[in-house]
């Protein structure tokens, strides 16, 4: 336990500055990320051509880069055309337009899934394609789709620590400066590394009470 005595009250308000960061970081990106994704996804299946050949090369392009990358464009390469966004903005920006390619997947599979009969007859009763596909394929879409975006938010979660990198001083960012003026780094990033397995532990249990929440008896191996 000697390893834990560098824990002073200052370096846990550090600590707990920088997980409120986090927090604040992650709710608005895991929101954000999953609109963007289930809007992408709707259109990669039931766009135009033109909309299908934007939203693909969107998916492409927002998968295809590192997300550090991606973080550096919205923050350091924005202001070379007179856009400036402060460090927290940026980050949430890149973490939901990043997140929301990766929604997007496991939305446009799930929307396949859904029987074609079922659209057919939603048509037959003079539903319109934006009511059939609010009313009848994404609910069902969204059920499907539920553990893989929940495996997103988890990833979500981790992959803030990358908020740092331009200069959003989150948890990881307070870590790293606790570290480097104790040169405690192995016991910092190991309390650190708890603290994130705490969040998707957490994240993991809310999101399995909500898969439960949504299941309909006899229709449970759908979900």
């Amino acid at each position: 336990m000697e390893e834990l005595f560098f824990l002073q009250p200052e370096i846990i308000s550090a600590l707990m500055r920088g997980l409120c960061v986090s927090i604040k970081l992650i709710i608005p990106s895991a929101v954000l990320g999953l609109i963007i994704g289930i809007t992408i996804g709707a259109l990669r299946v039931y766009g135009n051509p033109v909309m299908k050949y934007i939203t693909n090369g969107y998916v492409m392009i927002f998968r295809g880069f590192p997300l550090v990358v991606q973080l550096f464009i919205w923050y350091f390469g924005l202001p070379y055309i007179g856009i400036y966004l402060s460090p927290f903005v940026a980050a949430v920006v890149g973490f939901s337009l990043c997140s929301g390619a990766y929604h997007s997947e496991y939305v446009r599979g799930a929307f396949l899934s859904v029987k074609t009969g079922q659209m057919m007859a939603a048509r037959a009763l003079g539903f319109s394609k934006i009511k059939m596909i609010f009313f009848v394929t994404l609910p069902q879409a969204f059920r499907m789709a539920l553990p893989g975006c929940g495996n997103e938010v988890i990833y979500l979660i981790k992959y803030s620590s990358l908020a740092y990198m331009i200069t959003c001083i989150e948890l990881t960012g307070e870590g790293k400066i606790i570290a480097s003026d104790t040169f405690r780094y192995t016991e910092t990033f190991i309390v650190i590394g708890a603290i994130y397995l705490v969040l998707a532990s957490v994240a993991s249990w809310l999101l399995y009470r909500f898969e439960r929440r949504l299941q309909i008896p006899g229709f449970e191996r759908y979900i």
